[in-house]
């Protein structure tokens, strides 16, 4: 199993904040976007907030990648349109290339056993 950390921002707006919480409130997420992130190989995803920046953590099986999970993205309609109305939510971080959204964070620290 992977995992990863990545991180993004969402607009400073208070409303624009709540409706995408809407959105992503149990079962209000699209099924068709679910099914994709499953067949491209995440097993577990997990978004967390204060402010308006976000972190998302994903668990993975060994065969993912983020170009896998890109091509298959590409293909998808429902993914297409799922990233299309999140975009009026989110806003990229300030070092983030142009359209480019989730920012995979580095690894800095482990706890050692």
């Amino acid at each position: 199993m992977q995992r990863f950390c990545l991180a993004l921002d969402l607009k400073d707006d208070p409303e624009l904040i709540a409706e995408y919480e809407q959105w992503h409130a149990k079962g209000s997420g699209w099924a068709e976007v679910r099914a994709n992130d499953l067949a491209s190989g995440i097993l577990d995803l997990q978004i967390y907030r204060t402010g308006n920046r976000m972190v998302m953590i994903l668990e993975t099986d060994d065969d993912f990648t983020f170009e896998k999970k890109a091509a298959l993205d590409a293909v998808n309609p429902h993914v297409q349109r799922w990233e299309e109305l999140m975009w009026k939510f989110q806003e990229p971080l300030p070092w983030a290339q142009e359209g480019q959204k989730w920012i995979l964070m580095d690894q800095i620290f482990q706890f050692e056993k």
